[in-house]
């Protein structure tokens, strides 16, 4: 079987310690991140199937209910992005530390987080059905790029997907 390469960037294609991405990845981001902003137009402005939810629940504590996703998925980017780009490495090896060590994929993570934050806000049912739609995208990608880490790093790498989550936090350590 051959290995599979990665996309990476032309900023940071000369980074040995960088395994690649899928080459869809940021394109399909972008491209989910217009979708869903469109439907929480479209459910709030022309269908108003949220209607009924937003009138029960007053607006101050969507916000209040929503603040925490937004506070743990800027923690999650911010430490995730600074750990995998701004440090850099003589070579790819399994990163164990931070918040790499209660989730696998933090910075995808806090992007699934912040979307559920808007979805708690406007209480919106289709932009519900595209964040769900946005989880198996996020899924995808991510079992594309373990099978690239898989592949580069092999035991090391399976070793840490059994004890790490990919996507809920586990915040104790499995004995």
């Amino acid at each position: 079987m051959a290995e599979r390469k990665g996309y990476k960037r032309k900023t940071h294609e000369h980074r040995k310690d960088l395994a690649g991405e899928h080459k869809l990845g940021d394109i399909g981001q972008i491209i989910l991140l217009i979708v869903f902003i469109i439907g929480l137009l479209v459910d709030k402005f022309v269908l108003h199937f949220s209607l009924p939810l937003v009138q029960f629940l007053p607006s101050y504590l969507r916000v209040l209910i929503a603040l925490p996703f937004f506070v743990f998925s800027f923690y999650l980017a911010s430490f995730g992005l600074k750990t995998i780009f701004g440090e850099q490495r003589e070579e790819l090896v399994v990163i164990k530390s931070g918040v790499f060590s209660i989730v696998r994929h933090p910075i995808y993570l806090a992007s699934i987080l912040v979307y559920l934050g808007f979805i708690i806000i406007s209480l919106s049912i289709i932009g519900f059905c595209i964040w769900v739609i946005i989880i198996l995208f996020y899924y995808y990608i991510s079992q594309y790029e373990e099978r690239i880490l898989v592949d580069k790093l092999g035991t090391q790498y399976e070793d840490y997907i059994r004890q790490i989550p990919m996507f809920i936090p586990r915040f104790r350590r499995k004995k």
